[in-house]
């Protein structure tokens, strides 16, 4: 029996969630995925093969211009689609799409005058992440899905769970805010006795997890280090409760406390992560020793901040300064 294209969503939705992929991967695979059939005047995917996958891509990079990252993140919702839903993967080797291309930017980096400027400007829990990302060199989202089990205060690190590439990796726990931290996570841990008292209290927890250890999701250690001030229903099975805090806060705080600061950069919660790898390597410390610290993959993606030192381009003095 042929699938409707929104039956082979359901399809596509439940082998996402059984693959434990995040909600905002399941709602942007579901998006590209639908898209690619509109393009194609709706005909069914099993109908269509890497012909039109080439076409689709090429269209995305040629009439919608857009970025290498997007284009990359169409093709993987739909090689997921022929291969996990369809059960028909598609051949690598066919793949000839133009393909769009990836400015070579150099990243945003502030001194440690402006770093410091920027955090004086926020306040409270917006503060504090703020510390932690250029502290600990974390990715925004990184820091929102810490849990309370990931702050190691004896050994100075915390624990990054599954971060980009869903890898595990530790990273520094900087001692300078050590008390405000312990301090935060006090007020939360009352929060999180106020919400089991009032018939709440449990967490999201990935389904492997919460099937092993089913009354987990109401222990402290595994509550999030920075909770939403409001509980709210999971978009995904409708149960109430409370989840991190979101993105957009800290965005907007960081870009006001920039204004604030009178920084004419464009500057991001992101920014703070190139700073802490910049100044690194400005204090001596090994391109591998912040390569781990920073979780890349391959160390020439860390290379990049070798050129973004503050001692001009590639790190060279220039003739006219050398006494």
């Amino acid at each position: 029996m042929t699938l409707s294209p929104q039956k082979l969503l359901d399809q596509l939705r439940d082998q996402i969630r059984l693959k434990h992929y995040s909600y905002r991967t399941e709602q942007s695979y579901l998006q590209w995925v639908r898209r690619f059939i509109l393009f194609h005047n709706k005909r069914h995917p099993k109908d269509m093969g890497m012909l039109e996958v080439n076409q689709y891509l090429t269209h995305l990079a040629t009439q919608k211009n857009v970025a290498a990252s997007t284009q990359n993140q169409a093709l993987s919702a739909i090689i997921f689609l022929y291969k996990y839903v369809l059960k028909q993967p598609l051949a690598d080797d066919q793949l000839n799409a133009v393909r769009a291309s990836k400015p070579k930017r150099l990243p945003t980096v502030l001194t440690k005058p402006e770093v410091l400027a920027v955090i004086a400007n926020l306040q409270d829990t917006n503060q504090l992440i703020a510390q932690l990302l250029y502290g600990s060199g974390l990715r925004i989202m990184e820091a929102l899905r810490l849990r309370v089990k990931d702050l190691d205060f004896a050994n100075q690190q915390l624990i990054v769970r599954d971060g980009k590439g869903e890898k595990d990796r530790r990273a520094l726990l900087p001692q300078a805010i050590v008390p405000a931290l312990q301090a935060h996570l006090s007020v939360v841990e009352a929060l999180h006795q106020k919400d089991l008292a009032a018939g709440y209290g449990a967490v999201y927890l990935p389904d492997a997890l919460e099937r092993k250890y089913p009354n987990a999701n109401r222990e402290w250690i595994w509550q999030y280090v920075f909770p939403a001030q409001n509980r709210s229903a999971d978009p995904r099975t409708g149960i109430v409760r409370r989840h991190h805090l979101h993105e957009t806060g800290i965005q907007k705080a960081v870009r006001t406390a920039a204004r604030q600061a009178g920084l004419d950069k464009h500057i991001t919660p992101h920014t703070f992560r190139h700073s802490f790898a910049t100044h690194l390597l400005e204090a001596g410390y090994d391109i591998r020793t912040v390569q781990e610290l920073l979780g890349h993959k391959d160390v020439r993606t860390t290379m990049i901040y070798t050129h973004v030192l503050n001692k001009g381009p590639l790190a060279v003095k220039s003739p006219l300064d050398d006494g």
